[in-house]
């Protein structure tokens, strides 16, 4: 079967070559990471069209990274008493970044049980990987599974492929462009949570959102993924009332951090829900661990913040 996915060096001698024509390669995992010479190469992707094939508008993001929402607003889901918001543990993805007319893309998208197995037929069948398939939470009812893709391929036909997977899917069309909503209050200190974990965050869908890059630069190959690509700590408290909030997320760790996490948010009240990788070839290679917790917010902070003094992170 011909996919989308060359090795890295026929990747890019694929988008140089004199007649522009892009011929995808037959690769498998171990090729695709292969240590090998790159030439990098000005991003001359049609953005306009590739939203086009997605059906959905992009955001960009550092590193000319272009991020595209899937978010899970059809479902209900809850945990206990709490139900999630879909911007706290809902809200699917893809980001891609261009190199020449081609993307790497990568991703994570929010499934029921019943819509993996044809979601992961589709992706296939264009030759867009699956990296990972788990869980984020515990005792959710009804159980998410999470899907995360990796390609490297033509611009249109990975989003086409993309379009074409997520439409076996409930998840709902993008709706027409509008201007973002006013700001909404959230009853959470967020300036002491911010203090607390020595980072800002910000305000999205009633969530309270924090990411936190990792200091080294992580590749594949000779290629460096963005930490826009998912590849950062996010952290993201939810209001549950009287100054309590639920906690979702994933640290970003090394094999060295691992336990050292782990020790942190249990002896603080954190229950470790998930460790897993999302990647297959990446250098260093990488853990994310997802985490829960209903309790006081400014004590979850102190929590995590003890957490991520644990790791490499980039400092506030």
């Amino acid at each position: 079967m011909r996919t989308l996915l060359p090795t890295i060096a026929s990747f890019f001698a694929i988008a140089c070559q004199p007649s522009g024509e892009v011929r995808p390669e037959i690769a498998d995992s171990a090729s695709l990471h292969a240590n090998t010479a790159m030439t990098t190469m000005a991003d001359s992707v049609d953005w306009n069209a590739v939203t086009q094939a997605m059906g959905r508008e992009s955001a960009v993001q550092p590193g000319d990274v272009h991020r595209f929402s899937i978010p899970r607003s059809d479902l209900r889901v809850t945990v206990g008493q709490v139900q999630i918001k879909t911007a706290f543990a809902l809200g699917g993805w893809v980001a891609m970044k261009g190199s020449g007319r081609n993307v790497m893309a990568m991703g994570d998208l929010v499934l029921l049980d019943d819509e993996v197995a044809p979601v992961m037929k589709r992706l296939q069948e264009g030759g867009i990987e699956q990296t990972a398939v788990h869980h984020h939470l515990l005792h959710e009812t009804p159980r998410v599974y999470y899907m995360h893709v990796h390609a490297y391929g033509d611009a249109m036909k990975v989003a086409e492929t993309l379009r074409d997977a997520i439409a076996l899917s409930k998840a709902p069309a993008a709706s027409p462009s509008s201007p973002a909503p006013a700001p909404v209050a959230i009853e959470l200190d967020t300036a002491l949570i911010a203090s607390t974990l020595g980072r800002a965050g910000r305000v999205n869908g009633g969530v309270y959102q924090v990411s936190v890059p990792r200091v080294e630069s992580i590749h594949e190959g000779s290629f460096e993924i963005p930490p826009a690509m998912g590849l950062g700590t996010a952290i993201n408290f939810q209001p549950t009332g009287g100054g309590k909030a639920a906690i979702t997320g994933d640290f970003v760790l090394t094999a060295s951090e691992v336990n050292a996490v782990i020790r942190t948010l249990r002896d603080g009240g954190i229950e470790v829900t998930a460790l897993h990788n999302h990647l297959l070839g990446e250098e260093p290679r990488l853990f994310f661990m997802h985490f829960w917790a209903n309790d006081d917010a400014a004590s979850l902070a102190r929590v995590l913040r003890a957490a991520l003094d644990k790791t490499n992170s980039k400092p506030g």
